[in-house]
């Protein structure tokens, strides 16, 4: 393969594939589930002209340098099939949403080939009358935002839409044009998560700057109080508690979902306490943490946990391209007050007293710094992190009306993001025509019932609910 073909890795790119760890590994999974049966020749054929045709970044496999010297960098696979990456496999009895959570959770466990472009689709039959398909990407081709746009790419708004004409793969990374409904997507992604309002393109290019120029870090930092605050509040954090939530990570991963929650619901208790629908569910998550620990006998008086919450640092005025292009900010999570209603008046401040800070791009900064780095100081980074924090808790927002796959409706829809800093466990907020799923993610050994944690989040929206009547 000549140099000329050869793509260099975004900086941050490079931090997420040399965070991959066999405990804790950096890949996206996502599930959608079908009353009927995809038919498999057609979703071949949408792969063919929609994913590959337009993405081909999903043709190209990471080249690491032997040597350990040197960036890593993108090369087309001169073998590649999509063979390699479609796959048909059966649920086993009884073919609901648990045995679809094992499958999921042991597909989680196992790493992506990396002789090949890392990503899977594996279309799994027998679940109920209909199917449902399993897909995984490495967190280094894209992130949440821009995969749920590939996603959204390949489907329709209704069954029967025309397939576009097949063009030949081209070597661009940025999608072609798209008649699905997606220009609203990023905005409304952006206005998910509170604490991306005031990001900007002009926070995007300050981050590419410093990946270009670590020293710009720096460099931003003496440029204001805020800043020099945020970046200060970052590196002097203490470490978050250890509870039982925290600890050495095993190989096996376990991931399952909530019960459908009716977004109306959530609305009216959003505006009944004036807070927003990501407090509610975020407020609903704290208390199902507190009830976990209370029920396996840990201590939750005056506990604070943090979260690591994306925060999306693109431009919302064109579609997205590959690679990765968000920040973080650490939200604290108050498991000890003891009262639902608390909990989200608490959690509503905290969540405004961070929405403009700096500290999402700040830590995007870091991360272009730890993508360029020895691995020495990587791991450093990595602890950095995965020290102050216990969770990682995303929301992103799907389309708001049904959407068609290969002719066949999606019926519901889930994801979860690595818990990258070798973090124990994940909380993945998703949302799809009128409702939402909360999907969690974790270290089978560490947390051993997540299933209870499930259970507590509906009780904790039920006593919400109950309180507007």
């Amino acid at each position: 393969m000549s140099a000329q073909r050869r793509e260099p890795f975004a900086a941050v790119d490079a931090a997420w594939l040399r965070m991959e760890d066999p405990t804790n590994l950096m890949m996206i999974t996502g599930v959608l589930m079908f009353d009927q049966v995809l038919d498999y020749k057609r979703l071949r054929s949408v792969l063919e002209r929609r994913l590959l045709a337009r993405f081909d970044r999903f043709r190209k496999r990471a080249i690491v340098p032997p040597s350990g010297v040197g960036s890593p960098y993108w090369e087309h696979d001169p073998h590649f099939t999509l063979d390699s990456h479609m796959h048909r496999v059966a649920l086993p009895a009884p073919g609901d949403q648990h045995a679809l959570e094992d499958l999921v959770s042991d597909l989680m466990s196992v790493p992506l080939d990396f002789s090949k472009p890392l990503w899977q689709f594996h279309l799994v039959e027998g679940y109920g009358d209909g199917c449902a398909l399993i897909m995984r990407l490495h967190h280094s081709i894209a992130d949440g935002i821009a995969l749920v746009y590939v996603l959204l790419s390949l489907t329709d708004q209704s069954a029967d839409a025309d397939q576009p004409p097949y063009d030949p793969p081209a070597p661009q990374t940025q999608a072609a044009p798209s008649k699905n409904p997606l220009a609203g997507l990023l905005r409304q992604a952006s206005r998910t998560i509170e604490t991306a309002r005031s990001a900007s393109a002009t926070l995007v290019r300050e981050g590419q700057q410093i990946a270009e120029h670590p020293q710009r870090l720096a460099q931003l930092s003496r440029q204001g109080a805020d800043s020099v605050a945020a970046l200060g509040k970052l590196v002097l954090m203490p470490p978050d508690p250890m509870t039982l939530l925290k600890g050495p990570l095993g190989v096996q991963k376990r991931a399952l979902w909530s019960q459908p929650v009716s977004l109306d619901a959530l609305k009216a208790i959003s505006k009944v306490t004036g807070s927003t629908i990501n407090d509610v569910l975020l407020a609903a998550v704290s208390g199902a943490l507190r009830s976990y620990l209370i029920e396996r006998g840990g201590t939750v008086e005056r506990l604070n946990i943090r979260a690591v919450v994306p925060v999306n640092l693109r431009p919302l005025d064109r579609p997205p391209t590959m690679g990765n292009m968000f920040g973080v900010v650490f939200l604290a999570l108050p498991l000890g007050l003891a009262h639902p209603y608390d909990r989200l008046v608490e959690l509503r401040e905290r969540m405004a007293a961070i929405k403009d800070s700096p500290e999402a791009i700040v830590a995007f900064g870091i991360l272009n710094v730890m993508g360029i780095s020895p691995e020495a100081l990587q791991d450093i980074g990595v602890g950095l992190f995965g020290s102050k924090a216990t969770a990682v808790m995303t929301n992103v927002p799907g389309p708001r009306e049904t959407i068609y796959l290969a002719g066949s409706p999606v019926r519901g829809s889930m994801f979860w993001v690595p818990q990258s800093g070798r973090l124990g466990i994940g909380v993945s907020i998703f949302s799809y025509a009128g409702e939402v799923l909360i999907g969690v993610a974790v270290d089978a050994d560490l947390i051993p019932e997540p299933e209870r944690i499930i259970s507590s989040f509906h009780q904790e929206l039920e006593i919400l609910q109950g309180l507007i009547q």
